[in-house]
């Protein structure tokens, strides 16, 4: 039942999908190339457990999925903003029959003219860029009917710009899926945004929609595949780059920044360095900080990823040194909570709880659902609970809480 582990940590979970495999510690850790030691110490929260490479390791062993470890998906809750409807519809939207065969996509919705088309595919963009996860949700099924109603009725241009806006629907549905943990629904989503845009050959759309394809395989712990994919999708840009518009340049180096996670998680250094270079100098190319097609790509954003892919390779000290130096002020709310929840998992793992409880407890004054929905900042809130000798305070209770973690 979705929700019902939100009060286990990762390790605990581990050790639940060990008993119920009949594993004895000692085989489960042999299988992984760890000690018995060390997995006793994982189970009960001694060690935090938040590198996906490891966990990915132990999941596989186990013979279970990348989200039952990590509690995902998690329940979006009903607000004012998200309404009654929310990844159900969207999961009907998505497994529409009709668009898959010879009978067309068979929706009474109006076709919306392409100007307002355009105008509401980007309010919904910028939505999710505020960190707005419900109110996304609950308004990209109307979305994706009135854009596929568009892309069926409109010929000529209007048509191939219909196209062009419904794969950037389809690019953000499997965009924040991926955020709540539906890995399968935005692997459909990405899939549906790539056949919507294939017939207008555009290599900015398509490229921009490779980008969602890496984030289903990130989040299914696919590691190696996006790898590749990663430099199968340069290798299809790279024809394109010899009058690049800063969009275009901004889509090639975000498809850098979504590697060199992936080869991170892969625990590959050299690969996550050439990529993040790659990244660099694009950025250096565009020559600032910018959100050409909602990439919020730039110097800055590379620099977070420096970080990011730091923690996940384990090298602690570089996170801890770079991570809070890091002005992300300019850069869309998104991007700056996931920065923050990087910032708050490297003071923690050097025992500055303190610090790390300061940042998150920032981090989600400013976007409570993303902090909410991300595995990091439960898995910190929980553990910070669990290791607590007394009673645990008012405010990190309270905080638990609020990310459903504590009963």
């Amino acid at each position: 039942m979705r929700g019902t582990t939100n009060t286990l940590t990762i390790g605990e979970r581990v050790a639940w999908y060990r008993r119920r495999r009949g594993l004895s510690q000692e085989v489960l850790a042999g299988l992984i190339g760890r000690t018995a030691d060390w997995l006793g110490k994982i189970e009960n929260n001694r060690i935090e457990l938040d590198r996906l490479s490891v966990i990915k390791s132990l999941a596989e062993v186990l013979d279970i999925s990348l989200g039952d470890l990590l509690g995902e998906p998690s329940l979006l809750d009903w607000t004012a903003d998200s309404g009654t409807e929310t990844v159900p519809a969207l999961r009907a939207a998505l497994m529409n029959y009709r668009a898959l065969g010879p009978f067309g996509a068979g929706t009474d919705a109006e076709p919306p003219s392409v100007a307002a088309l355009k105008k509401e595919v980007s309010a919904l963009w910028d939505a999710y860029q505020d960190s707005r996860f419900g109110y996304v949700t609950g308004r990209l099924p109307d979305l994706l009917h009135r854009a596929q109603a568009a892309a069926d009725h409109h010929d000529g241009d209007d048509q191939d710009q219909a196209r062009w806006l419904l794969g950037l629907a389809y690019q953000l549905a499997a965009t924040q899926l991926t955020k709540l943990g539906e890995s399968d629904l935005a692997w459909i989503a990405a899939d549906r945004g790539l056949a919507a845009v294939r017939p207008t050959g555009d290599p900015l759309v398509t490229g921009s929609l490779f980008r969602s394809v890496g984030h289903a395989l990130h989040a299914t712990g696919r590691y190696a595949e996006a790898v590749r994919l990663t430099e199968d999708a340069a290798g299809y840009l790279e024809p394109h780059l010899k009058h690049a518009t800063p969009a275009l340049l901004s889509v090639y180096g975000t498809l850098f920044l979504s590697g060199s996670m992936a080869a991170a998680r892969s625990n590959d250094a050299a690969t996550t360095r050439t990529f993040l270079a790659a990244a660099d100098h694009a950025a250096g190319q565009l020559g600032a900080d910018a959100n050409h097609l909602w990439t919020a790509f730039g110097p800055t954003n590379v620099a977070i990823h420096r970080v990011a892919t730091a923690a996940e390779l384990g090298d602690l000290q570089v996170a801890i040194d770079l991570g809070p130096r890091v002005d992300t002020a300019g850069l869309p709310m998104e991007r700056r909570v996931r920065h923050a929840l990087e910032v708050a998992r490297a003071y923690s793992s050097w025992n500055r709880v303190d610090d790390a409880q300061a940042v998150l407890l920032d981090a989600e004054q400013m976007a409570p659902e993303q902090v909410r929905h991300h595995f990091l900042s439960r898995q910190l809130a929980l553990t910070w609970v669990r290791r607590q000798r007394g009673k645990p305070s008012a405010e990190l209770v309270s905080l638990a809480r609020r990310l459903q973690v504590l009963d």
